[in-house]
């Protein structure tokens, strides 16, 4: 298998990032990885056992420019407001290169629509966990198979504003939930360094919440 060499478990968990100004757009993703990463998804848990899941998977150029047109639609108003209302420089940058992408998603390689059958019904608490648990793990699965390739990603869902838009041009029927946007590209480099967080002493509470 072609993609990053000798990443342990530890290694692939802490620098699978949201990639965005690094997924590399003049490199084709073949059909054959995508689904290699898919078979790897399909291994994640899901709710009842049900397999729910549906993946839609769009590479035709012109299609792609229609998916895109759609997101950037979305994007630009609200990502353009939070960029400019950000109060520290790494939500700043972070927006802006969610504006990049925007711009920049006709030209990805691949678009996922990782999709749900049904709606949350009830809508509770309790539906919507439920709804949401048994997909967005083979999601995480998924991009964390493409990192292992050399691939890139990011989980997006600003589209989901159109929703109603995506599923007429794609044919997404009545009764099926779509869940997020992936863009897939290979990335420009394969190196990528965790992310700054806060410890895990200061975010767990051992027996009760404390403060």
């Amino acid at each position: 298998m072609v993609g990053v060499p000798s990443l342990t478990p530890d290694e692939l968990l802490t620098t699978t990032r949201a990639v965005r100004k690094r997924l590399d757009l003049s490199r084709p993703v073949d059909r054959a990885t995508v689904m290699e990463c898919l078979r790897l998804a399909l291994q994640a848990p899901t709710g009842g056992n049900r397999e729910g899941w549906r993946w839609l998977v769009i590479t035709e150029p012109a299609r792609r420019a229609e998916v895109a047109r759609i997101y950037r639609e979305a994007a630009l108003e609200p990502f353009t407001a939070a960029r400019d209302a950000a109060a520290d420089i790494a939500t700043r940058k972070a927006y802006e290169g969610a504006l990049w992408l925007a711009d920049a998603m006709p030209r990805v390689p691949v678009l996922v629509l990782p999709c749900s059958l049904g709606v949350v019904d009830p809508p509770t608490a309790n539906g919507y966990a439920s709804f949401y648990g048994s997909i967005i793990p083979a999601v995480w699965s998924f991009q964390l198979a493409l990192r292992s390739r050399g691939l890139g990603s990011t989980y997006t869902t600003v589209h989901l504003r159109r929703a109603a838009e995506m599923a007429a041009l794609l044919g997404i029927p009545a009764g099926v939930t779509q869940v997020a946007l992936l863009p897939v590209a290979y990335t420009k480099g394969t190196t990528f360094r965790p992310a700054a967080r806060r410890p895990a002493e200061e975010v767990t509470y051992f027996e009760r919440w404390s403060r």
